[in-house]
């Protein structure tokens, strides 16, 4: 989403801008208007789940949620709930179930733990060590590792070889650092191929990723594993799906 939005958004600037969600701009809304109104677009990065948009005075963040989309010079519908006029261009925040949110500030997103691609194999696993938590909801705890969904935790632990019910300060070394390593597979492979268009999300320029078609466990319930031929199973953990193969994947 970043490295399509940026192009389209570094230099430009805010020449007005209109909230009507209520969930997605809690808060007074006619107070953020005025302090991105007349702003110019300085940066564009991410940071864990979050969109950090620098401006030449402050900065504001937008975390998509479950539906969100953001548009360049998309069509205005009725999941609309945030438009930014550019002094060439429109951008459009879309949100069916409006759990996203667009927030001033940047407060959230400093709270996030470390990145997955940057953070170093000693460091990880030493953070598992600490925690006696399951290692499916851990790895989901943003505080824990930032960026992280349940899509790419289903896959990474796929290919660790790990049960997602597997407590984390119990793997040994070498289970540990087969996960570090297939984490960042797993990331780097879906952002070549512009993550996993599995109901709502599209790129800046409304483009789909492709990244579900190579999809090893989420979403492949009943279906025979990739390498045992064992159906994949689907339970909740953490009050979310979870999907895994019960003769590969090891507590």
């Amino acid at each position: 989403m970043v490295r399509t939005l940026a192009p389209h958004l570094a230099g430009r600037r805010i020449v007005s801008a209109r909230f009507t969600s209520r969930f997605v701009t809690p808060g007074d809304r006619n107070k953020l208007v005025r302090r991105v109104t007349g702003r110019t677009i300085e940066s564009v990065r991410r940071r864990g789940k979050f969109i950090l948009i620098a401006l030449d005075r402050g900065a504001f963040a937008i975390h998509l949620g479950m539906t969100g989309k953001l548009l360049v010079d998309g069509n205005e519908n009725a999941h609309t709930r945030g438009v930014f006029v550019l002094d060439r261009g429109v951008l459009m925040y879309q949100d069916s179930r409006q759990f996203g949110r667009i927030e001033w500030g940047a407060a959230r997103a400093s709270r996030l733990g470390p990145e997955p691609l940057e953070i170093g194999l000693e460091e990880f696993i030493a953070c598992l060590r600490t925690r006696k938590a399951h290692v499916k909801p851990l790895l989901l705890n943003q505080a824990f590792l930032a960026g992280l969904g349940n899509i790419y935790v289903d896959e990474s632990l796929f290919l660790a070889g790990i049960h997602p019910l597997s407590t984390a300060s119990r793997l040994t070394r070498t289970r540990a650092a087969r996960l570090h390593q297939v984490i960042r597979e797993v990331l780097t492979l879906a952002i070549e191929h512009k993550g996993s268009s599995i109901s709502d999300y599209v790129d800046a320029d409304g483009n789909r990723g492709d990244f579900q078609i190579l999809h090893r466990a989420y979403g492949r319930e009943g279906e025979p594993c990739l390498h045992c031929g064992t159906p994949i199973r689907k339970i909740t953990v953490g009050q979310r799906g979870t999907h895994f193969c019960p003769k590969c994947q090891k507590r």
